[in-house]
């Protein structure tokens, strides 16, 4: 496809080609319109209220403004709610705080899967338990 060909599309899907795109080089803009769609635009495994929730936590954890606003957005367009946003952002706070301090920490990976592993095990195992009574 053309540039030209490329935001026309663009335009019929937005109602204008988005500013982030203006700049693309030509030689990746089709790919990465592709990837653009195929992520954010179609519907796949995951609803599209989920992904943008998943692009906001990211988004936030790598502090992003561009990424936080409009993950934001399409995340309420899709029916987020402050509450599941709020959420969202709490944990990848969560998620990126315990990844600075097991780094730091230099915790032994081998041992933290085993871990893992056995705190997964009494979950399911407790689960189990209370099913059965």
């Amino acid at each position: 496809m053309t540039r030209k060909e490329i935001f026309a599309e663009m335009e019929r899907e937005f109602g204008r080609v988005p500013v982030f795109f203006k700049e693309v080089a030509e030689e990746v803009l089709e790919l990465e319109w592709r990837l653009f769609k195929k992520g954010e635009l179609e519907e796949g495994p995951v609803p599209k209220k989920y992904m943008q929730l998943i692009g906001l936590g990211i988004a936030a954890a790598t502090k992003c403004p561009y990424c936080t606003h409009f993950h934001s957005e399409m995340a309420r367009l899709h029916g987020a709610s402050r509450e599941e946003i709020q959420t969202t952002i709490l944990q990848a706070r969560g998620v990126a705080g315990w990844s600075t301090y097991m780094h730091g920490a230099q915790q032994d990976l081998h041992e933290f899967k085993e871990d893992v592993r056995k705190i997964r095990d009494y979950i399911v195992e407790r689960e189990s338990r209370k099913a059965a009574a």
